[in-house]
């Protein structure tokens, strides 16, 4: 429970509630010199910064495209769901965090992966090596509003021209990451509170896509909401320290408007039962005795 959570001290340590690869331990543990941790074993992340990987779910096999790839924690656990089949595709146009990255996920044993130092703005959705590409995950820059670790600055937050100018951004490459002609499901996330970043930019690229893709009620059980700016909104997940003990953070999952309904609203993990789950018995065959 998040009571449980909050009370977590010493070298204890939980399955978190909701993601089933996702160990919590207490604020004060440090595994920054840890074997595990220094040999890729295990990842350092945030429960909310899980989120996009786990909400986006993509099959094993899939050829998936992650927009703005690093530091790549994302990227990493994206392929982890994938089994490390299939092919990632990942942008980002900073070369030093690149480089940062590939090493990351060569430390973490990812292999089927493709580093690209490219504003994803500028690649070309009719490009033949993206065809199969049916999953893409897109955590464009954002305010860092919901960073709790980030050192408080005087002024109260970002300018409204200035989220006016990332909220533009942000609505651009959302639409540009829609035109891609096999996508079947994206995920849209940012680490920001403000509505501006959000529902509004969700709001309206769904409106200028018309009914090409909807909003999929990925996560019922998620005690936060998005916020009421537009009718099912409340698809639209928040997270904060107050309720999720996590940073502050908006995901939300789009769907192309073909599928069923029921084919894609719940990503879980299609393999092994549910998180605490009792394992199943196998039913053993009566034999005859002759």
């Amino acid at each position: 429970s998040v009571e449980e959570l909050r009370a977590l001290s010493g070298k204890k340590f939980l399955l978190d509630l909701h993601l089933p690869e996702l160990l919590v331990f207490p604020p004060q543990t440090d595994f920054h010199d840890n074997l595990l941790y220094t040999s890729g074993h295990i990842i350092l992340q945030d429960k909310a910064s899980c989120l996009p990987a786990f909400l986006l779910s993509p099959a094993a096999g899939s050829h998936v495209i992650d927009a703005c790839a690093a530091p790549g924690n994302k990227t990493s656990h994206l392929a982890a769901i994938l089994k490390n089949k299939g092919q990632i595709f990942a942008f980002d146009v900073d070369t030093k965090r690149l480089a940062t990255m590939n090493t990351m996920l060569m430390r973490a044993g990812v292999t089927s992966f493709q580093l690209a130092q490219q504003d994803f703005l500028t690649v070309d959705p009719g490009d033949p090596k993206y065809s199969r590409v049916t999953y893409i995950l897109l955590d464009p820059s954002c305010s860092g509003s919901g960073m709790v670790n980030r050192v408080p600055r005087e002024e109260a937050g970002p300018s409204a021209e200035r989220l006016q100018a990332l909220a533009g951004f942000q609505r651009r490459v959302l639409s540009h990451a829609l035109s891609f002609p096999a996508l079947r499901r994206l995920v849209y996330s940012t680490c920001s509170l403000h509505q501006e970043e959000n529902e509004d930019v969700v709001h309206a690229v769904l409106q200028e896509q018309g009914a090409a893709f909807r909003l999929v009620n990925t996560f019922p059980s998620w005690p936060c909401r998005g916020l009421a700016a537009f009718p099912g909104a409340e698809c639209c997940l928040r997270a904060s320290p107050a309720d999720t003990l996590t940073h502050g953070f908006f995901p939300v999952a789009l769907v192309h408007s073909s599928l069923p309904a029921a084919a894609e609203e719940n990503p879980q993990h299609r393999e092994g039962p549910e998180p605490g789950a009792a394992p199943k018995k196998r039913k053993r065959k009566k034999q005859r005795v002759k």
